[in-house]
């Protein structure tokens, strides 16, 4: 009798621990059954924004490059939520000609906005409005072949009259008349409300503050935000 109830108590026992495991198995199936929905979808991979330019891409002069006007359009995608990543191509001093000469480098990386902002220091220098006119062409050519499906916008400048009013207008004239030329977006002056505004200049009179910057951030804005 004894041993009969030995038996029994180890029988009992015996099936207690296999039912606590399999309970277990089912429970670590369950969850392995749920691990890839509880997982996070992978983000979208961001496009690129390319701001090829001179020293007023560059943020030549401010305290912090991210207070220029292409760190505050990514701070503006950023907070819309869009997917866009800004990359800032600017190099201070640099002309149409170094521009064309730098941009094949450049173009080894992907993009999908391609703002184009040279000429300033053409003009200040009085290169031939001819010259600037063949090598912004020449940039938007190379864009163009490269990556064909490429949004294009161009930041048109002015010059002050002081290399003559001939000049200034013609060298005005080229912006326009290229964006049409290439159906491409047009910036018409990027330092509109800017240019001549000596509180919103440094001591140079030529590169914006931070709050200059702000306004040339809202021209760039209101021409590319329909294209993002």
């Amino acid at each position: 009798m004894r041993r009969f109830k030995t038996f029994l108590v180890l029988s009992l026992l015996t099936a207690a621990l296999f039912s606590c495991g399999g309970e277990k198995k089912e429970e670590s199936a369950q969850k392995a059954d749920s691990a890839p929905t509880a997982a996070k979808a992978p983000a979208a991979k961001k496009k690129i924004i390319v701001f090829f330019g001179n020293s007023l891409t560059a943020g030549y002069g401010l305290d912090d490059p991210s207070q220029g006007f292409a760190g505050l359009i990514q701070k503006r995608i950023d907070s819309l939520g869009l997917q866009y990543k800004v990359v800032n191509a600017g190099v201070s001093g640099e002309t149409t000609s170094g521009g064309n000469s730098r941009i094949d480098w450049l173009l080894k990386q992907p993009l999908d906005v391609f703002v184009l902002e040279l000429g300033g220091n053409d003009g200040l220098r009085g290169i031939p409005v001819s010259e600037t006119r063949k090598n912004l062409q020449a940039i938007l050519d190379k864009v163009k072949a490269k990556y064909p499906d490429a949004k294009r916008v161009l930041a048109g400048m002015q010059i002050p009259p002081n290399m003559g009013q001939k000049y200034a207008t013609e060298f005005k004239d080229v912006y326009a008349d290229l964006a049409k030329k290439n159906d491409i977006t047009l910036i018409p002056f990027l330092l509109e409300g800017v240019g001549g505004e000596s509180k919103l200049n440094q001591a140079d009179g030529i590169h914006p503050t931070a709050e200059g910057h702000k306004i040339l951030a809202e021209n760039v804005w209101i021409r590319i935000k329909d294209l993002l």
